[in-house]
């Protein structure tokens, strides 16, 4: 991955905190940890809109009370959103079907607490932070930035009578601080996973950002192939893919910029194949 090219894709304004998006048919589907607003921006007319996830929808909302909404993935015309889970307030999961408006909310209190134990997790452990879904299963990463580093992937099947499962993830490290999952996505049978290491031991305050990576594994054995890390300052939470050519691959990542400002960077990474 050492062929890398890093350059800003769009400036948004009207959006902060970006932590996860989509790119589908010229549209960016965005969310943000501090909102409890799935945006869409669309490319062409530079246009943001709102789509309102719960009643009295609001943005920068107090760390205390936020739903953390850091996971974001789709299935067909499904998009799925998912709370971190690192408090009991973070527990929410939201699905939304694109074509008709019609939108969900789930409670994954008694599913978040099956995966602590599942993983050995601590109370204020679990932090999901990427979601892929594919195979009727989903995968959801688990950022290991608490004291413990236990960085992971939680297999939860659709299916119900069948087993979920736990693989824990031993990522790189920058500046002797191991790096921890930020998102994640599938393209041809390998997963490209963002991480970035932060010199904090809590799940729940930020942290100085040492720097972050993309990484590349296989997606049926999770090994990983290769990681290059892609800046020394920002933190990158979000990843999807833009193009897929034969020489080249295109994503567009959104960062996290940890502030109340209501404006967003949106980056272009290509990498060669």
């Amino acid at each position: 991955m050492k062929n890398y090219v890093l350059t800003e894709f769009e400036h948004i304004k009207g959006i902060g905190s970006a932590s996860g998006l989509i790119y589908y048919q010229n549209v960016l589907f965005i969310i943000s940890d501090n909102s409890t607003f799935l945006y869409q921006y669309v490319i062409n007319k530079k246009l943001v809109l709102k789509f309102p996830l719960v009643d009295n929808p609001q943005e920068n909302i107090p760390k205390k009370n936020k739903l953390d909404l850091e996971a974001l993935t789709h299935f067909g015309n499904q998009i799925f959103i998912f709370g971190s889970g690192s408090t009991a307030q973070r527990n929410t999961m939201f699905s939304l079907n694109i074509e008709t408006d019609a939108l969900q909310k789930n409670d994954l209190s008694v599913l978040y607490d099956f995966l602590r134990k599942l993983a050995s997790l601590n109370e204020d452990e679990l932090n999901i932070e990427g979601a892929i879904c594919a195979n009727k299963t989903m995968l959801l990463f688990q950022r290991g930035n608490g004291k413990n580093c236990k960085n992971g992937i939680f297999i939860v099947p659709v299916t119900t009578s069948l087993s979920k499962q736990y693989v824990a993830i031993k990522l790189p490290k920058i500046k002797n601080v191991e790096v921890s999952f930020t998102d994640a996505i599938l393209v041809d049978q390998f997963i490209y996973f963002l991480a970035t290491a932060e010199d904090t031991v809590s799940t729940y305050e930020d942290g100085e950002i040492l720097g972050s990576l993309i990484g590349k594994m296989k997606s049926d054995t999770f090994e990983i192939i290769e990681t290059q890390i892609i800046s020394n300052t920002q933190k990158f939470e979000g990843i999807t893919l833009y193009e897929n050519k034969d020489t080249e691959i295109h994503f567009l990542l959104c960062e996290d910029n940890d502030t109340e400002i209501l404006e967003s960077k949106i980056y272009k990474l290509t990498l060669k194949k």
